[in-house]
């Protein structure tokens, strides 16, 4: 693990054609280093998320995404994302193909990723018409019961980045509140990134706290406000203004590319957002 600034964390770990997940559920979610990487014109990336939304919306709309592996897409309490709509139906600004699961489908490949396993096992999928679109599911045979249940391979992919409320100085990093699958997208991916709101001496003990030791970690980068819009619990609240004015600017292409042209003016020393 090293400290590092976001711009030089990117520009290291983050390469064209790689698989990249950008994990926080509800709040924690990479804002910032989503920015970055737009920032730096990655391209033919596969993103990978439980939830994508807006973060999502606007790196596709910035050509980054060639791929993306997803459960359920959308503006949270908003309605929809533009940018991937656009890319769907219309190929703009290029084409995107598609893998979608369920959230419990996602949640399981994460975990056999983290996990070290090929592939994980669940009752899921049942009397959807998701396995006759998605080449990723499969079914399996119990060898103890013979139940026919559903297989959904391992997630690892070439670099998982979230957002955390601290890091202390050796490297160590520690999240509250909602944990979603960020551990798992830490223990599972090849290379880690992790912007955090505060570096600290020491962590205090936290209400369904998790740490990750800096040894799975590749690039700590201090960037307060990183989850913007966002929230860190105990640090920041979400920016609900922020999310309902993102509907009119991802719907139409100009405001969009205008706001891509804007977002590259305020890169800073520190790469935050």
């Amino acid at each position: 693990m090293q400290f590092s600034l976001l711009a030089d964390a990117v520009a290291t770990h983050v390469h064209d054609g790689d698989t990249v997940a950008l994990e926080g559920f509800t709040h924690l979610i990479p804002f910032a280093a989503g920015h970055e990487i737009i920032r730096q014109g990655r391209r033919d990336l596969t993103l990978v998320r439980m939830t994508p939304d807006v973060i999502y919306d606007q790196m596709i709309g910035a050509g980054c995404a060639r791929k993306l592996i997803f459960s359920w897409g959308g503006n949270p309490g908003v309605g929809s994302l533009h940018r991937f709509r656009d890319a769907v139906q219309h190929d703009w600004p290029r084409p995107l193909d598609i893998e979608e699961h369920s959230h419990a489908g996602m949640a399981a490949r994460w975990q056999a990723g983290a996990s070290g396993l090929p592939f994980a096992t669940l009752r899921g999928y049942v009397g959807t018409s998701l396995p006759n679109h998605t080449d990723t599911i499969a079914s399996v045979t119990c060898p103890f019961t013979g139940e026919v249940l559903t297989a959904v391979p391992a997630l690892n992919p070439d670099v998982g980045i979230i957002h955390a409320q601290q890091a202390d100085r050796d490297g160590n990093v520690m999240l509250w509140g909602i944990s979603g699958v960020q551990k798992e997208c830490v223990l599972a991916s090849t290379r880690s990134i992790v912007t955090v709101e505060e570096i600290v001496d020491s962590f205090e003990p936290r209400q369904n706290g998790v740490v990750l030791p800096a040894w799975v970690i590749d690039a700590v980068c201090h960037v307060p406000g990183g989850a913007h819009p966002s929230y860190a619990a105990g640090y920041s609240e979400r920016d609900n203004e922020w999310y309902a004015d993102w509907d009119t600017t991802g719907r139409d292409r100009n405001q969009f590319e205008q706001w891509v042209d804007e977002l590259g003016a305020t890169a800073s020393a520190g790469g935050g957002s």
